[in-house]
C-alpha cells in the first residue's frame, strides 16, 4: 500500500506546481501573450471611451468652429453622402446654440430646427464615431 500512496502524493505535488505556475503566469499577463477575456473586454471598453471622447471633441469643437482638417472633412463628406445635402454649422451670435443650415440646390440655405436638427445631430454623431473608430489604431 505504500507504492500507490507515493504515486498519489507525487501526482498531487505535480498538480500543485502546475496550479502555482498557472496562477503566476496569469498574474504576469498571460505568459505567452494570450489575452484573457476580461482583459479583452477592458481594452475594448477603453477603446470605445477614447473613440467617444475624440468624436465628442470633433463634433463639439472642430466641426462647429469650422475647422478644416482631414477627419473633419471625412465626417462632413460621409454626412453629406448619408443625408444627400451639404450642411453649414454656425454658432449663434450669443455663442450658446449651434445653427445648422442645409444648402439647397437653388443656392440658398434653410435652417434646420426641432426634429430635423435633432435627427441630423444624431446622424452626425454616428458618422463621427464611425470615422474616428476607423482611423484609430
Amino acid at each position: 500500500m505504500d507504492t500507490p500512496s507515493y504515486y498519489t502524493r507525487q501526482m498531487l505535488l505535480q498538480y500543485g506546481k502546475q496550479l502555482a505556475t498557472t496562477r503566476r503566469l496569469a498574474r504576469m499577463g498571460g505568459g505567452l501573450g494570450v489575452v484573457t477575456p476580461p482583459q479583452q473586454r477592458e481594452a475594448a471598453h477603453q477603446r470605445s471611451l477614447t473613440v467617444e471622447r475624440v468624436a465628442r471633441e470633433i463634433t463639439d469643437n472642430l466641426i462647429f468652429s469650422g475647422s478644416d482638417n482631414l477627419i473633419v472633412r471625412q465626417v462632413l463628406e460621409e454626412l453629406e453622402q448619408e443625408t444627400g445635402a451639404t450642411h453649414t454649422f454656425r454658432f449663434s451670435p450669443t455663442g450658446m446654440e449651434v445653427h445648422i443650415l442645409r444648402n439647397t440646390e437653388a443656392g440658398g440655405e434653410v435652417e434646420l430646427v426641432g426634429e430635423d436638427k435633432a435627427r441630423l445631430l444624431a446622424t452626425l454623431w454616428q458618422v463621427a464615431l464611425r470615422v474616428v473608430d476607423a482611423t484609430m489604431l
